[in-house]
């Protein structure tokens, strides 16, 4: 039923002229589906209250009100068609009524972590592409046929959301800013392994894949109400500097679960490192901060080690982030382990001084699709420097890409072997009194890989193509002889 639903919701968008790709179809559906969200949410919260013999004052106001602009409905339960906007009338009140009406919560929230800043946020920064008020009627009523009321609902919805935000990380470059290969990020998250009650952070949260993933990894451990209310309010955190992908990663926390998700809206390298106090630190860092970019010279003022590189910012923030004992898990380019220059020798040289850099993980090229690049992921806990760090090549044993994407099988050994650092043909350990300390290069070379056989010589190669020949001849001759 639910993918039908967004298999329509595809059709309706394909002919909508406002919207040209993956990343509209996403952004547009994402707006429609937070505010039927909202609604059922005050549903809920309506029936809550009303269980428990006290009033209920809803969010929004009766004309913006799901209910009352995109699903009226009459007193039997049917649609009403009299009642709802549609055409010119429909667009109007969207662009003119409810979206600034919806901006101006960011103004009067209480707090950022609250569900009327988020209402706000959004809508102050997203932008409505329906131009046909036919077209938005037909994707209103095909998500007013959604609910979100279950638990089983929420996860068939979350699924489809996930092949949304896949199918736009296809789409190309900018996409694929928003996409980590979803078994990757459980590998990361097994070998972390966060504990109810520890607080999980990624500042350059995307569509939220890492805190998502994690509250799938932690909800089963939940013992009761006061667990289920730590996992809701008091474990996952993000800072996001687009303005989509904040969307996206709201909208893919709430169907993962997560009712209000501590998610704000900011360019994290904003913030000057040497501020960071104890009280702004979490337990564990899951994150994929984007590659190359180039932030402006006031910005890499924030940091002690500057660097045109964005990857090498978020890496200094997110070190600092952590709390002592803390674990970090952060996928970064694979060029950071040798590059020889400034910035990145000293920054090899603050991780491995300041914590314990244990594992490394060389992912194959093609692991991030649409990328051009090779990573690493790198696993650390801060507090104590590096005496050893274990490698391991990961070789799923096919070239990957669209058709062959990183799956969960590929990542089982080493999960397996990384718990207890077993070396063998694709994992080896590098002691840190090895390194050069001038340059501290930790340059992915698996000294355990069998030798490449070595390559024949021309001469070889023609003496055998001349016996294969004349073989041949001697096979074609002897059938000659039968004809």
């Amino acid at each position: 039923m639910f993918e039908n639903a967004f298999n329509n919701i595809d059709k309706a968008l394909r002919a909508e002229e406002g919207t040209a790709s993956e990343l509209d179809y996403t952004e547009q559906t994402s707006w429609v589906l937070f505010l039927k969200y909202l609604d059922d949410l005050e549903v809920e919260r309506a029936d809550v209250a009303e269980l428990e013999n006290r009033d209920y004052t809803p969010i929004l106001d009766a004309p913006h009100q799901w209910k009352h602009w995109a699903a009226p409905k009459t007193a039997a339960g049917a649609f009403d068609h009299n009642r709802a906007l549609t055409g010119d009338d429909l667009i109007s009140f969207v662009n003119t009524d409810l979206f600034p009406y919806l901006a101006r919560f960011r103004d009067s929230a209480t707090g950022p972590d609250t569900i009327e800043y988020k209402i706000g946020e959004i809508f102050t920064e997203i932008v409505n592409k329906f131009r046909s008020g036919y077209i938005l009627r037909d994707v209103l009523e095909i998500i007013d046929g959604l609910n979100f009321n279950t638990q089983d609902a929420k996860h068939e919805l979350s699924d489809l959301y996930e092949t949304r935000i896949k199918k736009m990380g296809n789409a190309g470059r900018n996409g694929g800013e928003y996409y980590t290969p979803r078994p990757l990020i459980r590998a990361m998250i097994q070998v972390t392994d966060p504990k109810i009650g520890e607080t999980i952070y990624d500042g350059a949260v995307g569509s939220a894949g890492f805190l998502c993933e994690a509250y799938s990894h932690m909800r089963p451990k939940a013992q009761g109400p006061e667990d289920f209310e730590t996992l809701q309010k008091r474990t996952f955190y993000g800072q996001e500097k687009k303005s989509l992908a904040y969307i996206i990663g709201i909208m893919n926390m709430v169907l993962h679960g997560i009712e209000t998700p501590n998610i704000v809206h900011t360019n994290t390298l904003n913030e000057n490192v040497m501020d960071i106090q104890e009280k702004d630190r979490f337990d564990i860092v899951l994150a994929n901060p984007p590659f190359g970019g180039g932030e402006r010279k006031e910005v890499q003022q924030n940091f002690p080690i500057r660097s045109g590189e964005t990857a090498y910012l978020f890496l200094q923030h997110f070190i600092r982030k952590l709390k002592a004992g803390g674990r970090g898990a952060v996928v970064i380019k694979n060029t950071f382990l040798s590059n020889s220059d400034n910035a990145s020798v000293a920054l090899r040289k603050e991780l491995l001084e300041s914590c314990n850099l244990h594992t490394v993980l060389d992912c194959p090229q093609g692991t991030f699709q649409g990328a051009g690049v090779k990573t690493v992921v790198l696993f650390f806990r801060k507090g104590s420097p590096t005496q050893r760090t274990w490698f391991y090549q990961l070789d799923p044993g096919r070239s990957m890409g669209k058709t062959n994407p990183l799956n969960d099988d590929d990542l089982a050994e080493f999960v397996e072997l990384q718990a207890g650092f077993a070396t063998g043909e694709k994992s080896w350990i590098v002691e840190a009194d090895s390194l050069d300390e001038a340059t501290f290069d930790l340059s992915v070379k698996n000294p355990n890989a069998p030798e490449a056989e070595a390559l024949r010589s021309p001469e070889a190669i023609i003496d055998d193509m001349l016996a294969r020949d004349a073989e041949t001849a001697a096979i074609l001759e002897d059938i000659r002889g039968m004809l």
